[in-house]
């Protein structure tokens, strides 16, 4: 590892000095706005912060995707205004490339390639992709990590810390402090650029049979702990389909389901990011995954957590429903609290609970899911909070962002027979068992 990437003391002080001041500024505003009961929602003061933030690179723009789905923990417009940082990062130049390809492959790296783009093709909050060429004619992506990103990580972990506390002042909603250790374990994970890559290798193993999903071939020999490369994947966004024949968008979202649920209810595993960036749409509607950064394993009792929960909710079955809360980690369930957390389990399980052809909510927007969560963050004010697993963190994000894409998509599809067709016959034995073997091949550790 290089000096600029171990997490150092000059490398985190000068990540405090570029964006302490942003961040502190913003808690100091959100704390003031809260104290007099004034509205922090103006868009000028997030176009400043875009502004200020722009030229940053680092996880900042990956936890604002995460606070999108805490309501009120960071105003609408300042979500939207890092929101597209997040999609729209500036690559770093060809010095910078150049450099960190001597780092990771030797001084005579552009011999190992056919060609190698110096223009990135996609830019992202941790790194940049380059397509190159292998000698033997292969088209590659190389996924290149920015410089000093595990002090920015670290630093801008010390600043999200900031922006919950601040956040817990005005609410007794959530207790933030499992929400930060997820946060942080799975950003440090994705610095490890070796772990993605037996991500990718887990993913092609789980997906095997899965014929309408691809999952890109990291290429060993040419990639390292801040390199990945990789074969080139073609494909189009997801968007480019939303005037498609509705027998079209349809397969897309079956496709994604199962890309997304397959592992999951199979294996115990997640792949915490549907954002749009992370999948490509190839010919004859098959699903290009192409980042595995966030990947997320969970106990076989969590997942047998989730389906009680659908049984629950199906049946009416109180007490099912407080073992269900307990195997996903939530403490101290009551009647009120889980009548509470049932308003938006409800509106999660809602589409599977429907034996009927449907979209994936009434409403053609997110505007229904944004009421719901305001409803249960104001309920749980009023019975005194709760502090959310570690577990749910990144669970309920796979499933807000594929409603989303669903949305998109406007697809209509039997959610119901889809979900069962993948939970029938569960045993939570054999899925201890199948994840076991699975993880132990691809060198990956199991979940506590």
């Amino acid at each position: 590892m290089s000096d600029s990437d171990k997490n150092s003391l000059g490398g985190r002080l000068r990540r405090y000095a570029k964006v302490g001041g942003t961040i502190g500024g913003l808690a100091g505003k959100m704390a003031t706005a809260r104290l007099l009961g004034r509205d922090l929602n103006q868009i000028e003061d997030a176009q400043d912060l875009e502004a200020a933030l722009g030229g940053l690179k680092g996880p900042l723009m990956k936890v604002a995707q995460l606070l999108a789905t805490v309501p009120d923990a960071l105003p609408s417009n300042y979500v939207e205004a890092l929101g597209r940082l997040q999609t729209n990062a500036p690559p770093m130049g060809w010095p910078f490339v150049r450099r960190r390809m001597v780092t990771e492959l030797g001084k005579n790296w552009e011999k190992k390639f056919e060609t190698f783009d110096r223009q990135a093709a996609h830019a992202a909050s941790l790194g940049q992709v380059h397509k190159a060429k292998s000698l033997e004619g292969q088209n590659l992506a190389c996924k290149l990590q920015y410089p000093d990103m595990l002090s920015a990580v670290e630093a801008d972990l010390k600043q999200l810390k900031l922006v919950f506390s601040i956040y817990e002042r005005g609410t007794r909603s959530l207790s933030t402090g499992q929400i930060h250790q997820e946060i942080a374990a799975r950003l440090r994970e994705e610095l490890d650029y070796d772990r993605e890559r037996r991500h990718m290798e887990l993913y092609s193993d789980m997906l095997i049979d899965e014929k309408h999903v691809s999952i890109p071939k990291p290429v060993v020999n040419l990639s390292s702990q801040r390199l990945i490369t990789m074969n080139w994947l073609n494909g189009k966004p997801l968007l480019s389909l939303k005037d498609e024949p509705l027998e079209v968008r349809n397969v897309v979202a079956e496709n994604m389901f199962r890309a997304w649920y397959v592992p999951f209810y199979h294996f115990g595993v997640i792949h915490g990011d549907p954002h749009l960036g992370n999948y490509t749409i190839a010919p004859n509607q098959v699903i290009n995954l192409l980042d595995f950064g966030c990947v997320r394993v969970f106990h076989p009792r969590f997942v047998k957590g989730v389906i009680d929960l659908y049984e629950a909710l199906r049946t009416d079955d109180e007490m099912l429903a407080a073992e269900a809360y307990a195997c996903w980690g939530f403490k101290d369930i009551n009647k009120e609290l889980m009548d509470v957390l049932n308003i938006w389990a409800k509106f999660i399980y809602s589409p599977l609970l429907k034996d009927k052809v449907t979209r994936i909510q009434e409403s053609e927007n997110g505007l229904y899911g944004a009421q719901i969560a305001a409803k249960v963050y104001k309920e749980l004010r009023r019975v005194g909070g709760v502090t959310p697993p570690r577990e749910f963190v990144f669970m309920d994000r796979a499933a807000v962002g594929l409603g989303s894409v669903f949305l998109h998509l406007k697809a209509e599809i039997n959610w119901h027979k889809m979900f069962n067709g993948l939970i029938e016959d569960f045993k939570i034995e054999e899925l201890h068992d199948r994840q076991s073997r699975i993880l132990t091949r691809n060198q990956l550790p199991l979940p506590e």
